[in-house]
């Protein structure tokens, strides 16, 4: 448990590389999972990834998290802006949360510039593509070894 983290993604996020590239480019969610994956290994982390259409599955994964992770990354895509349930479950995580956007949400239509993650989070990252990701990842290794392993 101690070096394992638990990735986490919202709706939609199954269609990367299909859906809309010009906003979230070309990369599929399993070529994030293996960047992830690999990253992880050499920053020392266990990386666990979940992606789910559904509130109820995101939830569940991050209790599960309270006994399994020592972090949490989260890209909750459009439940971001909605869902209380996410945040709930999130303020009861003690380890570090790092929320991810691929795309610059600030600069999209004004429901997306609110986010309920963002109250519990520790750091966002967005607009950084699907690079977001590797850097939410060295910045939850920091924040849990307490050493800067920035690349």
């Amino acid at each position: 448990m101690r070096n394992r983290i638990h990735i986490l993604n919202g709706p939609n996020l199954n269609l990367l590389g299909k859906r809309e590239p010009e906003i979230y480019g070309a990369r599929t969610l399993a070529d994030i999972e293996a960047d992830c994956i690999a990253l992880g290994r050499d920053l020392g982390l266990d990386v666990a990834l979940f992606q789910s259409n559904h509130e109820g599955g995101i939830v569940d994964q991050i209790h599960d998290a309270r006994e399994t992770a020592a972090g949490i990354i989260i890209n909750p895509a459009a439940y971001t802006h909605t869902s209380v349930a996410i945040l709930d479950a999130l303020n009861m995580f003690d380890g570090p949360v790092i929320e991810v956007h691929i795309s610059q949400v600030h600069k999209r239509e004004s429901f997306r510039h609110h986010s309920y993650v963002s109250l519990r989070a520790d750091a966002v990252i967005a607009g950084c593509g699907t690079q977001g990701y590797r850097l939410a990842l060295h910045r939850i290794a920091s924040l849990i070894t307490g050493t800067d392993v920035t690349g």
